[in-house]
């Protein structure tokens, strides 16, 4: 029997229905299916359970809505606009076009109300792991007895393309280790996915699954039922541990000929199955964009509600600075994503004679950093150990009351997994969150830190073992090829110190960014510390790349008769080639390149200081694939980097074979100076590995 859902209850149901296949229909491009059957989920939610305020869609005490399944994003921008976010008709009415604030899926700061930026599944769902953990940790640190300032809850739809994704099993399998009671997930259990029914591909017992990672599940057998959908998100939210609420929807419900198929995912319904569509809903066939006065009033309630939970977690927080005036302004500082003054006094400075790998100088940064920036919070993929990331006497993240003040997050080898949640802590505010791995396995992380930096998140990222430096463990675990794509991610910051200070330098560059992310890309193997970058580095990190040795020429202001330009451990090669090129009178610069995109973005003044045009003898020193250096090495410059896989050996031996030594640097030096030799360089032992 089909359900009886009030009639009032059922308007208001169908505006959401129709706005989405609207919206769609006007672009002609989208996916009403999935807003079409989801939609009593989502009204039984955002009518009935989500404390948020559309006039303050900043709030920091809102629950936080997330919608993994982003290609339903009409079913969202339905929701915003209805309840009153700012958020027009005719935002909808221009979904996907060109400028607008509807695009295709959601993307974070552009549209208000959109907590994350979804679309490539099993992301916002992973996300939203990390914001209840981001939830978990601030009550934590800031709730007294009596004064519960931080008090929300997560809540997430899901589709059955997310929960196929591998980042999602890792997330969901960490959530459930840490009982994140404040993660409630609806999942769109229609059997319906692109390509065809989901048992194509699909046929494993899903509540099962969830259950064995311990989670609390509930099915919903009629995704029409509202008042059954309630129920479960009742018991949800009174469930100790995170919750899976299975609803059976249909996927294009309502339509005559595309309910229950894959062609209602992803293509408008076309003009005559939308008019039959709205016939069966008992709705104008021929109103477009349609919203009845008593369904606004349903959803418009959402407004003064709003302000009024705002207005008495403003109380709350009054009482709560009248009796813990430190802790509130701190809350205050985090929330608004603040530094305190003087955070970074504590950095040290690394003199001559010391020799550190920059993992190392990063272990003292983070330990200099955690007292003045306790909102820096973090951990490893099981690799702590190797990144040196732990904040040492802060105890874990985990499980129970005593656990949730815990600094460090172990994440568990779900490299993916950290990357999405780093994300969702970034979303939820209050912190500063880092993610540690090898960098060689950055590539598992790859698809959350380009969302990371499409979405400007304030995420910082500890790879270590950064080069055929690591020596001994082999190809597998060296990277060569990373820099090159790592720097092709547009906002992302690819640091590459070269030294104990300009790993220094570069914590203190990530944790004063805040519009995007940054990567520090650190050696296991020690470096000696250089000449200069205690005087030179905090700045020249700032500015990406800085003259690190003048030539011996410019002293005299005459100009440098070639530039050596170089990154990470490769930085000592340039120092020691410079001082044998000096010495035959042949003066030599050395540029430290160690951030790219802040090198590119200075002003051309400031690069043209650096990178002298009229002095076209360049060599670059890079041990990775040379791909992108030609912009610094110029036409008659020569790059040396490595365009093939590493080997299994140490550190010296490999470095050797592959050409990076002073003696060949100076070899190659005076060939580009005599204008013999030019473009890339084959590694001296090309076939090796």
């Amino acid at each position: 029997m089909p359900t009886l859902i009030p009639r009032l209850e059922r308007l208001a149901i169908d505006t959401i229905r129709t706005l989405s296949i609207d919206g769609v229909q006007k672009a002609n491009s989208g996916h009403p299916g999935a807003p079409m059957g989801a939609a009593p989920m989502a009204y039984a939610l955002w009518a009935r359970f989500l404390r948020h305020s559309p006039a303050n869609p900043e709030w920091p005490d809102r629950d936080r809505f997330v919608l993994s399944a982003g290609h339903a994003s009409m079913l969202l921008y339905a929701l915003l606009h209805l309840t009153g976010y700012d958020l027009t008709l005719d935002d909808l009415k221009s979904f996907r076009q060109w400028g607008s604030r509807t695009p295709g899926h959601p993307e974070y700061g552009l549209t208000p109300g959109v907590e994350a930026t979804t679309g490539p599944l099993g992301q916002g769902f992973t996300n939203a792991v990390g914001m209840a953990i981001a939830e978990r940790r601030l009550a934590a640190e800031f709730n007294r007895p009596g004064h519960e300032v931080v008090d929300h809850h997560t809540y997430v739809i899901a589709s059955d393309g997310d929960l196929q994704e591998g980042i999602a099993s890792e997330a969901a399998s960490l959530a459930g280790h840490l009982r994140l009671g404040r993660l409630v997930v609806l999942y769109d259990d229609n059997h319906i996915q692109l390509d065809g029914p989901t048992d194509m591909a699909w046929s494993e017992d899903v509540l099962a699954r969830f259950d064995a990672y311990g989670w609390h599940t509930r099915r919903v057998t009629d995704g029409n039922d509202v008042g059954a959908i309630a129920d479960a998100i009742e018991a949800a939210r009174a469930d100790e541990r995170p919750s899976l609420i299975a609803v059976r929807t249909h996927i294009g419900f309502g339509s005559p000929n595309r309910q229950d198929t894959q062609k209602a995912h992803g293509a408008a319904l076309g003009e005559d199955e939308v008019r039959l569509t709205k016939l069966a809903y008992g709705w104008d066939p021929d109103a477009q964009f349609l919203v009845p006065d008593e369904a606004l009033a349903v959803f418009r309630a959402a407004v003064p509600a709003g302000e009024a939970l705002v207005a008495a977690w403003e109380d709350r927080m009054s009482g709560y600075a009248a009796a813990f005036p430190a802790e509130a302004a701190e809350f205050r500082r985090r929330v608004a994503g603040d530094l305190r003054d003087g955070w970074d006094a504590g950095l040290k400075t690394y003199t001559l004679g010391e020799d550190f790998a920059t993992r190392q100088a990063s272990q003292a940064a983070i330990a200099a950093l955690v007292g003045p920036v306790p909102e820096l919070f973090g951990g490893a993929a099981d690799l702590s150990e190797s990144n040196l990331t732990d904040v040492r006497g802060a105890g874990d993240f985990r499980a129970g009351p005593d656990g949730a003040a815990g600094r460090n997050l172990r994440f568990g080898v779900r490299e993916h997994a950290m990357g999405g949640i780093a994300n969702g802590i970034a979303l939820h505010g209050g912190f500063i969150p880092y993610a540690a791995t090898f960098l060689t396995f950055s590539d598992y992380m790859r698809g959350s830190v380009r969302l990371a930096a499409l979405s400007g998140l304030h995420v910082i990222y500890v790879w270590t073992h950064d080069s055929v430096g690591l020596g001994e463990d082999g190809p597998t675990h060296q990277p060569v090829e990373h820099y090159a794509a790592l720097r092709a991610i547009p906002n992302l910051w690819f640091v590459r110190p070269g030294d104990a200070n300009e790993a220094t330098a570069a914590w203190a560059l990530a944790v004063e960014r805040r519009d995007g992310p940054v990567a520090l890309a650190l050696t296991r193997q020690k470096l000696p510390t250089l000449a200069g970058t205690a005087e030179r580095a905090r700045e020249g990190l700032r500015r990406g790349g800085y003259v690190l040795r003048p030539a011996s020429s410019e002293a005299r202001g005459g100009m440098p008769a070639i530039i050596l330009i170089a990154t990470g451990s490769e930085l000592q090669l340039a120092m020691g080639a410079a001082e044998a090129l000096d010495s035959e009178g042949m003066p030599a610069r050395v540029v430290s390149l160690p951030c790219w995109e802040r090198f590119d973005a200075q002003d051309a003044a400031y690069r043209e200081s650096v990178l002298s045009r009229a002095v076209t003898a360049r060599v670059t020193i890079e041990a990775g694939v040379s791909l992108g250096w030609e912009r610094y090495a110029g036409d008659h410059g020569a790059i040396i980097g490595i365009d093939h896989f590493g080997a299994s050996a140490p550190a010296g031996a490999i470095f050797t074979a592959f050409g990076f030594t002073v003696a060949r640097v100076v070899d190659v030096a005076r060939q580009v100076a005599s204008g013999s030799l030019r473009g890339r360089l084959p590694t001296l032992d090309w076939g090796h590995g």
